[in-house]
C-alpha cells in the first residue's frame, strides 16, 4: 500500500468529517425545521443552525468548535498492515488539527495537560476488524462532550421517573429509551440522534449503542422488533416537548437506531449513545493497494444547500420579528433585572472565555482581569495563530454549562460578573444567585460555531494558557452576538420549566405497549 496516500485520505476524511455535515444529517435537519411555527425560539434556533452549516461549507471550517473525541471504525481486507494504518491515522488527526480543522482535546486525565495534537494514550479511538471483501472501508465519528455526557445506560428492572417499573423486556426497554431523551433535555445539543444497544455488559453495551450511530438515518432496520419501537421513539419522543436547545417546540428526536447482542442471565443492559444535531459522521471506501478514495459513504440523495434560506432566517435577523435588548458590558445590576425569560439579547463589546480549568482556578485564586460587570462565554473555541503572533478565532459555539454548577454562583457574586452564556442551562445553585446577585443565563444555539466565530471582531489578549487553547481565558470583541434569556434575576427558569412539563408528558407513555 501507499501509506502516503492513506494519510492523505484520512485527513481528507477527517476535514469533511468535521466541516462537511452528511445529507442523511441534513434531510433530518430541514425536516425539524419545516415542522417548527415561525417566530419560536424553536424556529431561531433552527433558522441560526442552518445558516452555520453554510458558513461550515464556505469556509471548511468546524461544524462545532468541539471536534469531539475522534472514533476511526476500520475493516480491512485480510493481509492489510493494521500498524502502518494506525500510524497514518494519527499523522493524519495531528496535521488536521494544526490545519484548525480540530480543536486540540486530548487531555492527560491525571495531569489535565492538553497535548495540543489530539494524540495520546487511546487517542484518537481506532477499532479494526477484518472481512472478506477487497477494500478498505473507514468510518469516522466525531462525537463532541456535551452530548457524551448525555449518554446513559440502564439495568432492568428499574423504576424510571415518570414511567415507574421497566421490566426485563421490549416494553421495559421502551421506557428506557424514553427516559433517555427526556434526561438529555437541552443540554445534548437537542434535537438530537440516539444509538441503543441491547444486552452485553456493561463496555460491550455502550460500543454497540454508538455502533448504531454509524447507520443512515434513513435505513430500516431488518430486524421487525426493533423497526417498530424505532418508528414509536421517533413519532413519540417528539411529543415530549422539549424542542431545539431545549426551549420547547415540535422536534426533539432526529434519529433513532437500534441494535442487540445477547446477554448472561444476571445482566440486562440498555445503553443510550447521544449525539447532537451536528452529527458528524462520515465513511469512504479506500483501495487497499493505491490508499485512494474511490467512494464517499452516506452520501445518498441530493445534498440540501441551505444557503438562500438561511442568509433570509439568521438570528441575527430576527431582530425584525422580536425585539432584541443590546448588552455591552461592563453591564450594571438595573440593566440586568430588566431582563426576564425569552428576552432576545444581542451582545456588542467585550465578553471572556471561561469553561472548567477557568472555573475552579476562579473559586480559589483572583481573577486575571477585572469581571465586574463583565460576561463570561462558556466556549472553548478552535484558534489560529497567524505568522504575525496573531490568533484567530476558527470555531466558537458555547459549551455545556451545567459543568460549572458547583462554581458559577460563587464566582458570580465574587468577581461581580452580571451575564454568563452556554447552552443547556444551570441549576437550583446557580439560579439562586442569580436572584440575590442580580445575574443573568444566556443561551446560545450550540453547535452554531461558525455563527458565533463570525460574531467575533477581534481576539485583544488571553490569560492562563497553561490550561490549553480550550481552557483558556480568552479575551473577546464581538458585535451582534445573539442568545436567549433563559433564566433570569426574579427566579425564573425556561429550562426548569420545560424539564417540568416534558416530565408531565413523559408520564403519558407510561402504559405497556410492546
Amino acid at each position: 500500500m501507499n501509506i502516503e496516500k492513506f494519510q492523505d485520505s484520512m485527513y481528507e476524511l477527517v476535514v469533511e468529517t468535521s466541516t462537511n455535515l452528511p445529507k442523511d444529517v441534513r434531510r433530518a435537519v430541514k425536516a425539524a425545521k419545516e415542522m417548527e411555527s415561525a417566530g419560536t425560539r424553536a424556529a431561531m434556533s433552527l433558522a441560526t443552525i442552518t445558516n452555520n452549516i453554510k458558513m461550515a461549507d464556505d469556509n471548511v471550517s468546524p461544524i462545532c468548535q468541539d471536534t469531539g473525541l475522534p472514533t476511526f471504525k476500520i475493516k480491512t481486507p485480510v493481509g492489510v498492515n493494521q500498524i502502518e494504518l494506525k500510524n497514518a491515522i494519527q499523522n493524519a488527526i495531528a496535521q488536521a488539527t494544526k490545519d484548525g480543522k480540530l480543536r486540540p482535546n486530548s487531555v492527560d486525565s491525571l495531569t489535565g495537560e492538553n497535548s495540543g495534537d489530539n494524540l495520546g494514550l487511546g487517542l484518537p479511538v481506532v477499532k479494526f476488524e477484518q472481512w472478506e471483501k477487497d477494500y478498505i472501508d473507514a468510518r469516522l465519528i466525531l462525537k463532541g462532550g456535551g452530548c457524551e455526557n448525555k449518554n446513559i445506560q440502564y439495568s432492568l428492572p428499574c423504576e424510571l421517573d415518570g414511567l415507574g417499573r421497566a421490566g426485563r423486556d421490549l416494553d421495559g426497554i421502551r421506557k428506557c429509551i424514553m427516559h433517555s431523551v427526556y434526561q438529555a433535555q437541552g443540554q445534548g445539543c437537542s434535537a438530537g440522534f440516539i444509538g441503543v444497544g441491547i444486552g452485553g455488559d456493561r463496555s460491550s453495551g455502550y460500543d454497540l449503542a454508538k455502533e448504531q450511530l454509524f447507520r443512515s438515518n434513513d435505513d430500516v432496520n431488518p430486524h421487525e422488533d426493533l423497526r417498530k419501537l424505532e418508528e414509536y421513539i421517533m413519532e413519540n419522543a417528539n411529543e415530549l416537548g422539549i424542542g431545539t436547545m431545549g426551549f420547547g417546540g415540535e422536534t426533539t428526536l432526529l434519529g433513532c437506531k437500534i441494535g442487540v447482542m445477547n446477554r448472561i442471565p444476571a445482566s440486562f443492559f440498555v445503553s443510550v449513545a447521544y449525539n447532537c444535531w451536528a452529527f458528524r459522521r462520515l465513511g469512504v471506501k479506500i483501495n487497499p493497494e493505491t490508499g485512494e478514495i474511490h467512494e464517499w459513504l452516506y452520501q445518498e440523495g441530493d445534498k440540501i444547500d441551505f444557503g438562500q434560506e438561511a442568509e433570509k432566517e439568521t438570528a441575527a435577523t430576527s431582530e425584525t420579528e422580536t425585539k432584541v435588548i443590546t448588552l455591552k458590558a461592563p453591564i450594571t445590576e438595573e440593566q440586568i433585572r430588566e431582563l426576564k425569560v425569552g428576552d432576545v439579547v444581542r451582545i456588542d463589546g467585550r465578553m471572556y472565555t471561561g469553561r472548567d480549568a477557568i472555573h475552579k482556578y476562579l473559586s480559589e485564586n483572583d481573577a486575571p482581569v477585572d469581571l465586574n460587570g463583565q460576561i463570561i462565554y462558556h466556549c472553548g473555541p478552535v484558534m489560529l495563530k497567524d505568522e504575525d503572533g496573531n490568533w484567530h478565532v476558527k470555531a466558537a459555539g458555547p459549551t455545556t454549562s451545567i459543568r460549572e454548577e458547583p462554581y458559577q454562583g460563587d464566582i458570580m457574586k465574587k468577581f461581580g460578573i452580571r451575564a454568563v452564556i452556554g447552552k443547556g442551562g444551570m441549576g437550583p445553585k446557580t439560579l439562586a444567585a442569580l436572584e440575590e446577585h442580580g445575574g443573568v443565563y444566556l443561551n446560545a444555539i450550540g453547535g452554531a460555531a461558525q455563527y458565533y466565530a463570525d460574531c467575533i471582531k477581534s481576539v485583544d489578549g488571553v490569560d492562563l494558557m497553561q490550561f490549553g487553547i480550550p481552557e483558556a481565558m480568552w479575551h473577546l470583541t464581538v458585535e451582534g452576538f445573539t442568545a436567549v434569556v433563559t433564566m433570569d434575576a426574579h427566579g425564573n427558569s425556561l429550562h426548569q420549566d420545560v424539564d417540568k412539563s416534558s416530565l408531565e408528558k413523559l408520564a403519558q407513555f407510561k402504559d405497556r405497549v410492546f
